[in-house]
């Protein structure tokens, strides 16, 4: 395309409906009656807001300018404030192709000097010793930093509870983000070298986001919880289940025991890689709803909702290999989904950010399939003999 046939793309419109995405998302989570499903995506990665011709051409750059662009559906999260402050980011040397900076973790961190987005070769933590963290945690995890004071009376005028979109309240990080600190190896030898430092740096993450729930949750009416842990690979968990279990989950169930006083019951973390070791621990401490569930290392989503039963739901789950391989392989993957999505308690979205190698005409087919299979309300509740969404019959 040409610079004038990028600005003459046409935008699609946003799905009809006959419910605000508020109602809907809590009922299609809670298997009732909706008129269609939720019409969410997880996002891009940098390329591709340089290399379509959609983005190019009408300014978009972002993430966010991306969903209102193509008119999805909205929702919001309030957020716990974790590290503040940050570390300063700049640059420490400068190489042929790669730049190794600063970043905003005390991480030292090799990128390449054209920008195109991949993962940095970390090469060092701030964080390898107990007085490292010690340090650490006195100049930035202060409880009584006042910049962790929530102004209420702002969150409610942003998020009024007339409100008709989601709103999910984050719940921070119990273990990604120390992965993210220490690195991926760093974390790996504290377990065994230092196991009461990185306990106590989850505890820290755990009384910060517990003292962020008791300022907002009796004030504000949450729909869900969220958070991000991003803690497998395509192998497994980066952690022992061991670990896992003993250290990362007692701090979830305190966390669920103030989301379930308040009734939000829908809560997901931001884990990819291939989770299914992890899904009975999540299920007993409240996370019931897997997201983004990367197909290529978890399966096919049928298989863990059929194993866990209507206690599981999903948001996510659609193989991007698929939309990569092309339209015939895009159709008959989300063919495959109609059966748990009529169910309920699963929205479908790619299953992370959309790679740049699928390509814009492969991506706007599958936009464009998923509003027919998912999308079409009538002005009624679509609904089959079980109650789900009726799909098979359009």
């Amino acid at each position: 395309m040409n610079d004038q046939q990028d600005r003459a793309f046409k935008r699609p419109g946003k799905w009809p409906g006959t419910m605000t995405d508020r109602e809907r998302f809590r009922r299609q989570m809670h298997y009732e009656p909706i008129d269609r499903s939720c019409n969410f995506e997880f996002g891009y990665w940098e390329e591709n807001f340089a290399v379509w011709p959609m983005f190019r051409g009408n300014g978009i750059r972002t993430n966010e300018a991306a969903d209102r662009f193509l008119r999805f559906d909205y929702k919001a999260e309030v957020e716990a404030l974790e590290m503040h402050p940050h570390f300063k980011c700049k640059v420490v040397e400068e190489r042929d192709e790669t730049v190794v900076i600063r970043n905003k973790d005390g991480l030292l961190a090799e990128t390449p000097k054209d920008g195109h987005d991949t993962i940095p070769h970390f090469l060092q933590s701030s964080i390898t010793t107990p007085d490292d963290w010690q340090r650490c945690k006195e100049e930035r995890f202060r409880r009584d930093d006042p910049a962790r004071r929530v102004d209420v009376d702002v969150l409610q005028q942003q998020h009024p509870e007339s409100r008709d979109y989601p709103l999910g309240v984050h719940c921070g990080s119990m273990i990604g983000r120390i992965r993210n600190i220490l690195t991926f190896e760093g974390l790996a030898y504290a377990c065994f070298d230092y196991p009461d430092m990185v306990e106590d740096m989850v505890e820290t993450y755990c009384v910060l986001v517990e003292d962020f729930l008791d300022q907002v949750l009796p004030h504000i009416t949450f729909d869900f919880a969220c958070g991000w842990e991003d803690i497998c690979f395509k192998s497994g968990p980066l952690v022992t289940l061991d670990f896992f279990k003993h250290v990362v989950a007692p701090r979830y169930r305190r966390i669920h025991a103030k989301l379930r006083q308040v009734g939000i019951n829908i809560w997901f973390t931001d884990t990819d890689g291939d989770v299914r070791a992890l899904i009975p621990t999540f299920l007993e401490c409240g996370l019931n709803t897997l997201f983004p569930f990367e197909v290529s290392c978890s399966g096919h989503p049928s298989e863990v909702l059929r194993e866990y039963g209507p206690d599981l739901r999903m948001i996510g789950g659609v193989n991007k290999r698929a939309l990569i391989a092309g339209p015939a392989e895009t159709k008959a993957y989300l063919e495959s989904l109609v059966p748990w999505v009529e169910r309920g308690g699963f929205i479908p979205h790619v299953d992370h950010r959309c790679p740049p190698d699928v390509s814009q005409e492969n991506y706007l087919y599958y936009l464009n399939l998923k509003r027919r299979m998912f999308g079409q309300a009538t002005g009624a509740t679509n609904l089959n003999a079980e109650g789900g969404l009726d799909i098979r019959s359009r």
